[in-house]
C-alpha cells in the first residue's frame, strides 16, 4: 500500500486578532520553522469549509525574519473567507499553503535610486514587511510610501509606521523614508486629497515626495485594489516609465491586492 500524499499546508494556531474598525483587521498565527518567504509576497491561509476548504491569498505584513506571521485584511460583506476571519479568536486554527508565492519584489529592479511604493488599502501590507528589510533601506537613496483610504480612520499603520525610526535593525535609515497618507473622501492635516493616478499626473505626488519622478532614478511598485492599479500603471505610461519585465528593464512592478 502506498503512502497517503503529504499535506501541501499545514495548521497553524492564531496567537493574536485586532479589529481596527468594522472592516479592518489585523492577525498574526504561528509559523513553521520551514516556511520561507520574501518580503514582498503573499501566503496562502485556508479553513475547512464543510466537506471542502476555502482558501485566499494575503499578503505576509511581517518581516522575513519574525517569528510569527502577520496579515491584514479587509472584511467584505457576504464574502466567505471574511466571515471565517469575522469571527476568527486567538487559539483558532488556521490552514497556511506551505509555499509563498508573488513577485512584488524590489530586487528585482536591476537599478534606481528612489523606490516610490503606491497602495490602497490592504495593499500596504507587503510594503510593510519590505520596509522592515535593511537591504531595501541600504539600497535605495530614498523611500516613499503612499498609502490611500477613504477615510482617516482606515490609516491603521501610521503608528507603526513612525516606530520604524526606532526599529533595531532599519531605524538608522529613518530619515530616508517620506510617508504619504491620502485620502479620497475624508480630510486630515497633511493628507493628500485625490486618488493616487492624478497626484502623478499633477505633479502633487513628486511634490510631497521632495523630489521628481524620472525613469533614471525613479522605481514604482503598486499595489491595491484593481481599478486604482490600472489606472496608476495607465498614469505612469503616459509620463514615460515602463513595466518592468524580467528580460526587460523598466521602472514599474504592480500587483492587485486580494
Amino acid at each position: 500500500m502506498s503512502a497517503a500524499p503529504e499535506a501541501k499546508y499545514t495548521e497553524e494556531t492564531v496567537l493574536w486578532v485586532e479589529h481596527h474598525t468594522p472592516k479592518l483587521m489585523t492577525f498574526a498565527i504561528t509559523r513553521p520553522e520551514s516556511y520561507r518567504f520574501s518580503a514582498g509576497q503573499f501566503s496562502r491561509l485556508g479553513f475547512r469549509d464543510g466537506a471542502g476548504f476555502i482558501w485566499r491569498a494575503y499578503s505576509v505584513m511581517s518581516a522575513e525574519y519574525a517569528d510569527t506571521l502577520e496579515y491584514f485584511a479587509v472584511l467584505i460583506e457576504n464574502g466567505p473567507m471574511s466571515a471565517k476571519l469575522a469571527v476568527l479568536q486567538s487559539g483558532d486554527t488556521v490552514l497556511l499553503d506551505k509555499t509563498a508565492t508573488g513577485f512584488l519584489l524590489p530586487e528585482r529592479f536591476p537599478d534606481g535610486k528612489d523606490l516610490v511604493m503606491l497602495c490602497t488599502g490592504s495593499g500596504i501590507a507587503p510594503f510593510l514587511s519590505i520596509l522592515e528589510q535593511p537591504e531595501i533601506w541600504q539600497r535605495f537613496d530614498s523611500l516613499v510610501l503612499a498609502h490611500s483610504v477613504s477615510y482617516a480612520g482606515e490609516l491603521i499603520f501610521n503608528r507603526r509606521i513612525a516606530d520604524l525610526q526606532n526599529h533595531p535593525l532599519v531605524g538608522e535609515y529613518f530619515r530616508k523614508l517620506t510617508f504619504l497618507p491620502v485620502l479620497t473622501r475624508g480630510q486630515a492635516a497633511g493628507a493628500l486629497n485625490k486618488r493616487l493616478p492624478e497626484l502623478l499626473k499633477n505633479g502633487e505626488l513628486a511634490a510631497a515626495a521632495g523630489k521628481p519622478f524620472t525613469p533614471q532614478n525613479t522605481r514604482f511598485m503598486i499595489c491595491g485594489n484593481p481599478a486604482m492599479v490600472k489606472d496608476t500603471f495607465q498614469a505612469l505610461l503616459d509620463m514615460g516609465f515602463a513595466m518592468h519585465r524580467n528580460r526587460v528593464p523598466g521602472q514599474i512592478m504592480m500587483e492587485n491586492g486580494f
